[in-house]
């Protein structure tokens, strides 16, 4: 896939799934502006790249929650790396209880994160992809909007709400050259799982429902991003990928 010299904007790119896609990009010739909340990750993910002899990482922690910090530091970098071709809103919190339980406050937290900064995101980087007549634009979804989940109700609103903006925003940007599309990994073995309590009774559920029998890997996503984020995915736009080894057949 050509991705070389494309500029890519990455939230959650130090995570476990975000690290291996950024270090495959950074192996494809593409720089990488990594953002994330976590400062011990993101040391973490430029010692990989350092590792790896990979040049291209420009680090920066910024806190998605806030949205006016967020968009100054994004036009700074913007204006340091001349602007982004590609957004990747992958950043993401994922509270676990009954619904009952949370607060409007806390449904408003999951979205201001989830949903509001991949706006600013986009928001930032549109006027320079509207310039060059190129951009990318991938949304990470979620394969809890098939309905499989209980406690995760912020959560889930706000994948359906990024989905919702992937059509909406295709339809917009398409005249400019810039496409829209989601991927909604399916259950990958990361943090996120840390909030089931029986790890091996949930490793179970998730390969009794996928067709294939083994667990992702962060390739699978990254084989995924790669393809969304190159020139030769420019005549598919407003498309969500299920990448979740069949779990939800649509």
């Amino acid at each position: 896939m050509n991705i070389q010299n494309k500029t890519i904007l990455y939230t959650g790119a130090a995570g476990g799934l975000g690290l291996p896609a950024t270090l495959a990009f950074l192996r494809a010739g593409a720089t990488v502006v990594a953002i994330d909340h976590d400062p011990a990750k993101g040391e973490a993910l430029k010692q990989a790249a350092a590792e790896a002899g990979l040049d291209g990482l420009v680090f920066e922690a910024l806190d998605l929650s806030d949205l006016a910090g967020l968009k100054a530091g994004l036009e700074r970098l913007a204006q340091k790396v001349g602007g982004f071709d590609v957004v990747i809103n992958n950043a993401a919190i994922y509270p676990s209880k009954p619904f009952e339980d949370y607060t409007i406050e806390e449904h408003q937290a999951v979205q201001r994160v989830n949903v509001d900064a991949g706006i600013v995101c986009v928001q930032v980087a549109l006027p320079g992809m509207r310039a060059k007549g190129f951009g990318r634009i991938i949304n990470i979804a979620s394969v809890t909007l098939s309905g499989g989940w209980a406690n995760l109700s912020p959560y889930v609103q706000s994948k359906g709400a990024l989905v919702g903006l992937t059509r909406a925003w295709a339809r917009e940007f398409g005249p400019y050259g810039i496409t829209v599309n989601a991927i909604s990994p399916g259950a990958f073995p990361t943090d996120a799982e840390k909030i089931h309590p029986d790890p091996e009774g949930y490793n179970r559920f998730v390969l009794e429902r996928q067709a294939v029998k083994r667990r992702g890997a962060a390739a699978d996503i990254a084989n995924a991003l790669m393809f969304f984020a190159s020139e030769q995915s420019g005549f598919i736009t407003g498309q969500t990928l299920n990448v979740d080894g069949g779990w939800w057949m649509t």
